[in-house]
């Protein structure tokens, strides 16, 4: 794997790093030893899978708070997506900034998302699968998450929004009492 900072103290891009042959490919995708020497914490208590039949749907910007604050390693397993991350621990020297990624099966790219982030995609085309290892089990009382669209942000988001969850479509404004 090759590691790559992102520009969120603590955040990675991860690229994997395929042995190809007439088979097709091999890589290695999770290993502790790795991403413990790149600082990377590599619990994995819980494996997600998000299917998304249509471009343009977004997923976030969702986040556990404390003592259930989780730790994710995102890959695109097939299409595309736009992943977005933005760091609300307050004594981050990146407080309120956030990143973006295109993720995709070809580039086989990952997005480490560390805890104290809101986290969220939009899906580039049909048919995409993202897939996530989470170092949390899902706590519904410790879920909160900030609008996608929060102009505190600024997320500029590849497509306009076809497909979104009514409670993601109306987290509240961050400076409106998160």
């Amino acid at each position: 794997m090759k590691f790559e900072a992102a520009p969120l103290r603590d955040a990675w891009v991860i690229d994997l790093e395929p042995r190809r042959d007439d088979r097709g490919y091999f890589a290695r995708a999770f290993c502790r030893e790795e991403l413990a020497a790149h600082g990377i914490e590599a619990n994995v208590v819980q494996s997600n899978v998000s299917f998304n039949q249509n471009a343009g749907t977004l997923r976030g910007m969702h986040f556990q708070a404390s003592p259930a604050a989780e730790t994710k390693l995102v890959r695109c397993v097939r299409g595309s997506l736009y992943d977005v991350i933005i760091d609300l621990r307050a004594d981050s020297p990146t407080y309120l900034k956030h990143f973006g990624v295109k993720l995709t099966a070809e580039n086989m790219r990952m997005l480490f998302v560390p805890r104290g982030f809101a986290h969220g995609f939009m899906t580039l085309e049909d048919e995409t699968e993202a897939m996530y290892l989470v170092s949390e089990v899902y706590t519904p009382e410790a879920e909160g998450g900030v609008r996608y669209d929060d102009p505190l942000f600024d997320i500029k988001w590849p497509l306009p929004v076809s497909v979104i969850s009514k409670k993601d479509a109306t987290w509240p404004l961050f400076h409106s009492g998160l």
